[in-house]
């Protein structure tokens, strides 16, 4: 019958709750922080590169569809009719053996939502495919340099 008591206290008493202080949620806020701080620098500098990357794929296939649209046409489109030349046919009537359906389903604006930018003749080749960079203005470094088909790697 003792033993009974003890077991039925034991399970009778309300068991204490314990939670996390305000010193304990303040050191892993101050943690997190620490590592946001560390992290966010390296995540930011990725993102560039990726745009960077992205653009220089986009300048590739630009240029290849060009090729192609040159191989069907005998001559690159004019400066005039740009890039929309692989989209949509041009007015030209010298243009006879234009794709049905086009080169490209659409021309890409750059990672930084401008349009791409097209010369014929270029000034660094027979063509030139280019982008302004993140700041949209000519020359730049890093992030807001040129990107063009004449230095891609």
């Amino acid at each position: 019958m003792i033993k009974r008591i003890r077991h039925q206290q034991v399970f009778s008493q309300p068991r204490r709750q314990r939670g996390f202080t305000l010193i304990e949620i303040m050191v892993v806020v101050i943690i997190l922080g620490i590592l946001a701080a560390i992290v966010a620098p390296n995540v930011i500098g990725r993102i560039d590169d990726a745009q960077i990357t992205k653009a220089k794929t986009e300048i590739r296939n630009l240029d290849s569809s060009l090729k192609f649209y040159r191989l069907d046409n005998f001559n690159y489109p004019t400066t005039e009719q740009g890039l929309d030349a692989l989209v949509n046919k041009p007015a030209d009537p010298n243009i006879k053996n234009w794709k049905t359906g086009g080169y490209m389903p659409r021309v890409p604006n750059d990672p930084w939502g401008n349009p791409y930018l097209y010369l014929n003749p270029g000034t660094n080749g027979e063509i030139d495919i280019y982008t302004l960079g993140r700041d949209g203005q000519p020359g730049g470094e890093g992030i807001d340099a040129d990107i063009g088909n004449w230095d891609l790697d």
